[in-house]
C-alpha cells in the first residue's frame, strides 16, 4: 500500500475504522455529533485526533481527553479569533485583557498559563523571548484552520517541555480538488471590518492553499469607567491583524512527498496601559502600542519505503518579534522595548504499522532557541542576547491487546544544554464493555516545563533582581479516569475525573532577588458532558467542568481558575442551506488580583455569555451570515480590571468561485 500523504490518511483511516469492534462516537467533538453520520462515515474527521498520539487515530482508540473543533464548527459559530473559539472547550479558562488582540492566556485543568504546548502545523509556536514562556493566543485568527485539537493532561512524554497542562494544536487547511477561490467580507460593532480570501486546489500531485486574513476592531471599550479619574478620557482598544498563510505539497512518487507551510502575522494593538506613577495605579491617560511580526515555517519530506513504514524529515523555524511602546504621550513618548525570539528545530519521526491496530512510533529532535531584547528604560534590563538548546528522543506504541481494548504508551528523554536530562512518560488505555458499549478510558503521565531564557539569563540590577542560571525544570504528574455511555443512537453521556500534582514551580525567592524552584501546587476536578441529537436537523451538547486548585505553600486557591465552568452548544438546520448556531458560556466566580495587583486577592463574580449565529447559502456561490455576541450585554471582566466586549452585532457575505 503506497502512502499518499498524512493528511489524506484522515479519510482512509475513517473508512478503515468501520471494522473496529465496538462503537466509535464523536464524544470529544465540541459540536454535538459533528460531521457526517451513518455507517458509510463510521469515523468522521471530528472523531480523529492527531495530537493524542502523533498520527491520525480515532479518539475511541486512546484514553486521552481531547476536544476537536473542526472548520465546520468554527464557520457555523462564526468564531473569527482563536480566543473566542476556545471559550467553549471544557477544562479551559481563556483570559484576555479586553477585546481582540489583547494578551490572551489559557489555563488547562488548573495548570499555569505557561504550561500549555502550542503547535501550528507541528511548529512549536512559543516565543523564546517571552519572560515566563506563556503563549499569547490573542494573535491567532481562524479562517485558514481546518481543525483545533485541545489535548488535556500532562503530555511531555510525546511533546517535551511546556506540555504540563496539555497541548493545543492548530492544523491549517490543505488544498483539495479543483481550483476554488473564496472571499469573505464582514462588518459590525466596535468598528469591526474583516476580510479574508483563499485560493486552493490540487492537480497532478501538487496541492496548494493560500489565504489572506485581515481583522480590524477599531474601537473596543475595555477600560472600566470606575477606574478612570474624573475628566480623564477613556480610550478604546484599536486592533489590526493581517495574517497570510500558505500550504503547499507535491507528491513526487507513490512513496515520496514534500510539504511546506508558512504563516506570517503582522498585528498592531493600541491599548490603555497602566500608570504606575500613582498608587493605586490607574489606567494611563494615553494609549500604548504593541506591534507583533511573526513568521513560522515548516518544510518536510515524507518517505514510505515500503507499506506501513512512514518517515518524516522536517525543519521548523520561527521568528517572533514584538515591540512595546507607551504611553504614547506626544510630549514625552518613551523609547520602545523590543524582543526577538527565534527557534529552529530539526526533526525526524517514523512510524511502523505492525498490524491493524498495532503501531510503533519513534523520533528525535534538536531545538536551538535564542532571544534578543532591548530595554532602554533606566530601570529595565538593557540589551540581552541568550541561547539554549535541547536534544530529545521519544518512542510510542499503540496496541490492541485484545478485542475492544486499546492502549497508547509513550516515553521521552530530553537533554537540555542548560539544566541537563528530563525523562517523561504517558500511558492511556481504553476499553469498550460488551453488551452496554460503555467505554472506560484513562491516562497517567508526567510533564515538565524548562526555565525560559529570561529566567536563566535576564537580570534587573536596578531592582536588585538577578537571573538564576541554576534553575531546574518545573514538573508535574497527572492522571484521569472516565467513561462514555451511549444511550440509544441519539444520546451520549460521559464524565472524567482528573488530578495533577505540580512540583519545582519557578517563583521568586523569599528575598525577592531571584527565581527559585520553590513552588508546589495541586489541581483536581471533573469534566462531564451530555450530547443529544434531538432530530436529524437539531443537536445539542452541554459540558461542565469542576476545578479545584491549591497553592501548597500558601494553602490558597490559585488565581484565575474558576471552580465551575459550563458551556452549551446547539446546531439547527431548519431548511436546506440554513444553519443556526447557539453557544452559552457560564464561568463561575474565581480569585483574581485587581488591575495593578495592589490588591492581590479578590473575588471575581464570573459571568454568562450567550452567542447566536446564522448562516444561509443563497446559492452555491453566495452565502450571507450574521451573528450576535454577548446577546444580553453582560458586563464582565476577565481578567479583573479589563472589560470584556459587550453586545455586538456582525454581518457579511461570502463568495465562492470554482
Amino acid at each position: 500500500m503506497s502512502h499518499l500523504s498524512r493528511s489524506a490518511s484522515f479519510r482512509a483511516l475513517a473508512l478503515a475504522c468501520v471494522s473496529f469492534p465496538g462503537p466509535v462516537l464523536a464524544q470529544q467533538s465540541a459540536a454535538p455529533f459533528d460531521g457526517p453520520r451513518g455507517a458509510e462515515a463510521a469515523v468522521s474527521l471530528s472523531e480523529l485526533s492527531v495530537s493524542a498520539t502523533g498520527v491520525p487515530t480515532p479518539v475511541a482508540l486512546t484514553g486521552s481527553s481531547v476536544t476537536v473543533l473542526t472548520a465546520d464548527t468554527l464557520e457555523a459559530q462564526q468564531r473569527r479569533t482563536v480566543p473566542d473559539a476556545l471559550q467553549q472547550v471544557p477544562g479551559l479558562n481563556v483570559v484576555q485583557t479586553g477585546g481582540p488582540g489583547g494578551q490572551t492566556s489559557v489555563f488547562i485543568r488548573g495548570s499555569n498559563s505557561n504550561h500549555v504546548k502550542v503547535l501550528i502545523d507541528g511548529i512549536d509556536a512559543t516565543d523564546p523571548s517571552n519572560a515566563n514562556g506563556s503563549f499569547d493566543f490573542g494573535q491567532l485568527l481562524t479562517e485558514d484552520l481546518s481543525r483545533i485539537e485541545v489535548l488535556r493532561g500532562p503530555q511531555s512524554g510525546l511533546y517535551g517541555s511546556d506540555a504540563i497542562g496539555g497541548v493545543v494544536s492548530f492544523i491549517t487547511k490543505r488544498g483539495e480538488g479543483p481550483a476554488t477561490a473564496t472571499a469573505r467580507v464582514e462588518g459590525g460593532s466596535f468598528g469591526t471590518f474583516n476580510q479574508s480570501g483563499r485560493i486552493s486546489g490540487s492537480e497532478n500531485g501538487f496541492d496548494y492553499s493560500v489565504s489572506i486574513q485581515h481583522l480590524r476592531a477599531a474601537a473596543t471599550p475595555v477600560t472600566p469607567p470606575n477606574l478612570v479619574p474624573f475628566g480623564r478620557p477613556i480610550h478604546p482598544n484599536y486592533y489590526d491583524n493581517e495574517t497570510v498563510s500558505a500550504k503547499f505539497g507535491y507528491q513526487f512518487t507513490d512513496t515520496f512527498r514534500i510539504n511546506s507551510v508558512t504563516r506570517f502575522i503582522n498585528a498592531r494593538l493600541l491599548s490603555t496601559g497602566t500608570d504606575f506613577s500613582t498608587f493605586p495605579a490607574l489606567p494611563a491617560a494615553f494609549r500604548s502600542a504593541s506591534d507583533v511580526q511573526q513568521v513560522l515555517t515548516r518544510n518536510e519530506a515524507e518517505w514510505t519505503p515500503f507499506a506501513g513504514f512512514h518517515n518524516i524529515f522536517a525543519i521548523n523555524y520561527s521568528n517572533l518579534f514584538d515591540l512595546q511602546q507607551g504611553p504614547l504621550d506626544p510630549l514625552a513618548t518613551p523609547d520602545p522595548t523590543t524582543g526577538l525570539g527565534e527557534r529552529t528545530r530539526y526533526e525526524y519521526r517514523g512510524d511502523y504499522r505492525l498490524s491493524p491496530g498495532n503501531l510503533v512510533l519513534f523520533g528525535a529532535q534538536r531545538d536551538e532557541e535564542s532571544l534578543r531584547t532591548t530595554d532602554p528604560n533606566p530601570f529595565g534590563a538593557g540589551t540581552l542576547r541568550a541561547r539554549n538548546g535541547n536534544t530529545a528522543g521519544y518512542g510510542e506504541v499503540q496496541l490492541t491487546p485484545f478485542e475492544r481494548a486499546a492502549l497508547v504508551a509513550n516515553i521521552r528523554h530530553d537533554e537540555n544544554d542548560a539544566f541537563g536530562p528530563a525523562t517523561t512518560f504517558r500511558v492511556a488505555p481504553s476499553y469498550v464493555l460488551p453488551f452496554t458499549d460503555t467505554r472506560i478510558k484513562g491516562s497517567v503521565g508526567s510533564g515538565f516545563k524548562a526555565p525560559t531564557l529570561s529566567q536563566l539569563f535576564q537580570s534587573f540590577p536596578a531592582f536588585n533582581f538577578f537571573a538564576n542560571p541554576n534553575l531546574k525544570p518545573e514538573e508535574s504528574l497527572g492522571y484521569d479516569a472516565g467513561f462514555e455511555q451511549p444511550l440509544g443512537e441519539r444520546v451520549l453521556v460521559g464524565a472524567t475525573y482528573y488530578a495533577n500534582d505540580f512540583r519545582n514551580l519557578i517563583n521568586t525567592n523569599a528575598s525577592f532577588t531571584s527565581n527559585e524552584n520553590v513552588g508546589r501546587a495541586e489541581s483536581y476536578g471533573a469534566e462531564a458532558f451530555v450530547a443529544v441529537r434531538f432530530t436529524d436537523t437539531l443537536s445539542g451538547r452541554v459540558d461542565y467542568t469542576n476545578t479545584v486548585t491549591k497553592n501548597e505553600i500558601t494553602h490558597q486557591e490559585l488565581l484565575r481558575r474558576p471552580r465551575h465552568k459550563g458551556s452549551a452548544t446547539a446546531l439547527w438546520n431548519p431548511l436546506p442551506g440554513l444553519t443556526v448556531s447557539g453557544t452559552v458560556i457560564v464561568l463561575g466566580h474565581f480569585v483574581d488580583g485587581n488591575r495593578d495587583f495592589s490588591v492581590q486577592r479578590l473575588k471575581n463574580p464570573g459571568f454568562t455569555l450567550v452567542n447566536l449565529a446564522v448562516n444561509y447559502d443563497v446559492s452555491e456561490r453566495v452565502s450571507v451570515f450574521g451573528r450576535i455576541d454577548n446577546l444580553f450585554d453582560r458586563r464582565y471582566e476577565n481578567p479583573t480590571g479589563f472589560l470584556g466586549p459587550g453586545l455586538a452585532v456582525y454581518g457579511g457575505v461570502r463568495l465562492t468561485a470554482f
